[in-house]
Order: C-alpha cells, then structure tokens, then sequence
C-alpha cells in the first residue's frame, strides 16, 4: 500500500508511482515566506533579477515581527512591501493578518496539493491532507522561480489513532504522547500518516496542532487523510473541492501501524524543558511555580483554543504572581473571539491580549520571558532561549493546561475545572 504522501508526489511529479528514497521533482502549489527567513529568498531573486513567473502562487506573511518592535524589522518590512508591489504579489499579508500557518488553513491550502514554506511548521498543512514541509530560504527562491522542487519520497510511520480524546484533553495532548513515545528523531525524514477510527473524535484545531509539532520529532511532513471532518472545514471557507478526483486521500485501513495510541487513555500532557520530546503527564510535574504563561502561535491559537481556555477562566481571576498573554492566531480567529465574547472573558481574568503576531512564540517581542523565570507555553517548542532568556524554563502543554496553571499560579492539572 503506498502512503497518501507517496501518491501526492507522484501526482506532482506527473507519474503513476513513485518508490520510497526516490528523488523526485514535483510541482509546487503554492510557496510561503515570512519576515524571518524571506529576506535571504528576496536577496537571491534579487541577485539573480529574475522575474516571478506566477506570482499568485507566492504567499508573503510579515508576522513574526508583527508590528514591528524595532527600526530593522520595519526596513525588513519596507522592503517585502516594495518587493510585493514590483512582482505583482498579491497574496501579500501585512502585520495583524495573522501567523503565516493559521492565515494558510483559512481557505488557502486545499487537499492533495504540494506546499513548501520557508518555515519549519508549514508540516501543519498536513490536516488538511495536503504534502506540506517546511524548506530553506534558498529552496523557497528555486520554488518561486521555478514553480518546483526536488523531494525524497518519504518513508512512512503510520500512526493509528483508537478510542475517543476525553472533553479535558486535546491535539496537544495527542502530539505530545506521540512526541513522548517516538523522542525528538524518531520521525527523521518520515512522514507521520494518521489513521485509525480515533480520527473522528479529532477536530480540525486538534489535527492541526498534531500536524503542527510533527517536525518536532525530525517528520518531514504529516498527513491526515481527507474525510468529512475535512470536507465540513473546506466548507466554512467555501473552497471548491473536486472530491471524485481526490478519493486517493481518503482513509485507507493500516494493518500494521508502526505506533497505536488510544485516545481514551490520554491524560493531559506536559513537555518539560528543554525538549517538547521530554514528555511527562500533568500529574507529575503540578505544582511547579510558574512565572508567566502563555495561548497562542500557530500550534495552539485557534479560536478553540481560546474557547477551550475561556471555559476555565470566566469569573475567576489568574495568580496575581502570574503574567497571561494570549495571542490570537489571526485576525479572524481575533475577530470571532471578540465578537462571541471570549476575549471579554480573558481581560476580565487578567490576561493581556495582543495582536496576532508570532512574537512571544519564538521569543521576539510581545512577552519574553526573563533569567530564571518559568513559562507554560501552548506553543510547539521549549528549546534554551526559544521564548526569551537561556536562563528561563519552558514547560509546553494544552490551553487547558496552560489556563489552569495561570489560575493557580503553578502547572496545575485541567481535570479540577472541567470535570
């Protein structure tokens, strides 16, 4: 049986099949850059004066820095304004659009197609049954100009997903069992296929978080399969889909799963610094005092995730030894919240909630952490010095997780206030 992300490349690369370590060149949907890495792939374009041939199939975020907190990231800016409007890049999203791959699943990526983004979490795109992988600045320059790249099909490790997620634990929880069982390169260039009857109990938030921090154990990609899960979420964007022409994405049964996890059993989960691999549940590490915490980035900043935290803290207030900060992922999900009442909520438990950036995430600006503080993060990396200060300790874990914890001032398990 080959796996779906074996059909996709062979689908891109015009052939009927292609084998496992075979190299391949496949076509490429669509390209996204941000205001990290895109200025090496501008430079290159640059270097090179070449025009874009499709300029529609490039995607431009300004969200890491976002607004920006200093005069280089606002040259930074200037420029990728100036490069859109001299390429004719329309799909260009300036700062408060959102995190380059929340905006990405709002209607833009579809099922079966092939997307590279020169970003690590672009595997995220995988929820929706798309080939996606994260690439550097100078593959993101080749793609753009020549609307291809070379990839090694992948070999897969299938992961059957069995029973139901209990109401207290989420996508976050799932990663990080999956993270705990395979450490940090056990998925090395694999692509983690998901399969399983445990798949109808996942959301698309949950599939997308799973997804999200699948390159945290080395996966180069991960896939969901297409089902009505991911039809009903292509509806609420409106996205046309051809469904008799991409039934080779539908669920197939896996007989022998490389790894099985019941879902019934999970409890919430914890990943303790300086690895999201270092994986423990809850119960083993509450009452660690925390300093600060954490809701957003693109693994858990969705309007669920916000609801999720919402449910915990209305009419009650956080530690007054705790900061809060919650960063949409985007305007969209900033818009929802606000309209349904759940960023009202979070104020009035003493959350500070920002603009959708990627700024406390990867410690750049709106929330970094200082020497020997201690953050609960449900972000998708807890490396020394990702969120701030090399001295600073960052536990990762679910909204849930994250909200009670800012309650009581210390990790605290979610299950005391959802029941």
């Amino acid at each position: 049986m080959d796996s779906i992300t074996a059909k996709i490349l062979a689908r891109a690369s015009g052939r009927d099949r292609v084998e496992v370590g075979e190299t391949v060149v496949a076509a490429v949907d669509k390209v996204m850059i941000h205001d990290v890495t895109g200025p090496i792939t501008l430079d290159l374009i640059d270097d090179l004066k070449a025009k874009i041939p499709k300029p529609e199939s490039l995607y431009i975020f300004l969200d890491h820095y976002s607004p920006s907190p200093s005069t280089p990231a606002s040259n930074i800016h200037r420029r990728f304004r100036m490069f859109a409007r001299a390429n004719g890049v329309t799909n260009f999203f300036d700062v408060g659009e959102g995190v380059c791959h929340q905006v990405m699943v709002e209607g833009i990526v579809k099922p079966g197609e092939v997307v590279v983004g020169a970003d690590s979490h672009t595997t995220t795109y995988g929820a929706l049954a798309a080939f996606s992988t994260g690439i550097g600045s100078s593959e993101a320059a080749y793609a753009i100009l020549t609307g291809r790249l070379w990839f090694k099909v992948p070999e897969p490790l299938y992961v059957r997903l069995d029973g139901m997620l209990p109401n207290y634990s989420s996508g976050k929880d799932v990663i990080l069992s999956i993270l705990g069982a395979l450490g940090q390169e056990g998925a090395n260039y694999k692509a983690l296929e998901f399969s399983g009857p445990g798949l109808r109990t996942l959301s698309m938030s949950d599939r997308l978080t799973v997804a999200n921090m699948s390159v945290e154990c080395g996966a180069k990609n991960a896939i969901f399969p297409l089902d009505e899960v991911t039809i009903d979420y292509m509806r609420r964007f409106n996205t046309p889909l051809d469904l008799s022409s991409l039934n080779y994405l539908r669920p197939a049964k896996v007989e022998s799963p490389h790894l099985a996890l019941d879902l019934s059993t999970l409890e919430p989960m914890v990943a303790k610094p300086h690895s999201p691999a270092n994986v423990a549940p809850v119960s083993s590490v509450e009452g660690v005092r925390i300093d600060a915490a954490f809701i957003g980035s693109c693994t858990n900043g969705r309007y669920e995730d916000l609801l999720a935290a919402a449910k915990i803290l209305k009419g009650r207030r956080i530690s007054k030894d705790v900061r809060l900060v919650v960063t949409p992922a985007s305007k969209e999900v900033f818009v929802r919240a606000l309209q349904d009442g759940l960023i009202q909520i979070l104020l009035d438990a003493g959350a500070v909630v920002t603009p959708p950036s990627c700024g406390a995430c990867f410690g750049g600006h709106l929330g970094v952490a200082g020497d020997d503080e201690v953050v609960i993060s449900s972000s998708n990396r807890n490396f020394i010095g990702r969120m701030g200060s090399p001295k600073a300790k960052i536990y990762l874990a679910s909204p849930v997780t994250v909200a009670a914890s800012a309650l009581e001032g210390c990790i605290a398990d979610p299950r005391r206030y959802l029941g």
